[in-house]
């Protein structure tokens, strides 16, 4: 099992950029999947609500399409850290935002959480 440490988020003002990190933790070579989902307030989250994921071997990137050109995923091998760079912040973007991390044998883990809020 792993254990994913989120960090970054806080207020941001529209057209703002903001950086989003997950650490993750535990036994690193039994991941497949790493990434964020976001979850607006009072609502389930759901696969609708994929932001971005990162195959943690390979590096092949998944974007939702409303995100990608705006959103970058990333990952720092070295220290088992994964990013999430916001560029071109919209209000619909501020939603509470929750890495997680899929085993090979189809357990998922999550963080805390990290809320963006708008900042106006």
């Amino acid at each position: 099992q792993v254990q994913l440490v989120g960090s970054g988020g806080g207020s941001v003002q529209a057209g703002g950029s903001l950086g989003l990190s997950c650490t993750v933790s535990g036994y690193t070579l039994n991941i497949d999947t790493v990434g964020w989902f976001r979850q607006a307030p009072g609502e389930h989250r759901d696969e609708a609500d994929l932001v971005a994921r990162i195959i943690w071997t390979s590096g092949s990137l998944v974007y939702a399409d409303c995100m990608e050109g705006r959103f970058t995923i990333s990952k720092e091998d070295a220290k088992d850290t994964l990013f999430l760079q916001m560029t071109g912040v919209k209000v619909e973007d501020t939603d509470s935002y929750h890495c997680y991390g899929d085993s090979k044998v189809g357990s998922r883990s999550w963080d805390q959480g990290t809320q963006v809020t708008d900042s106006l």
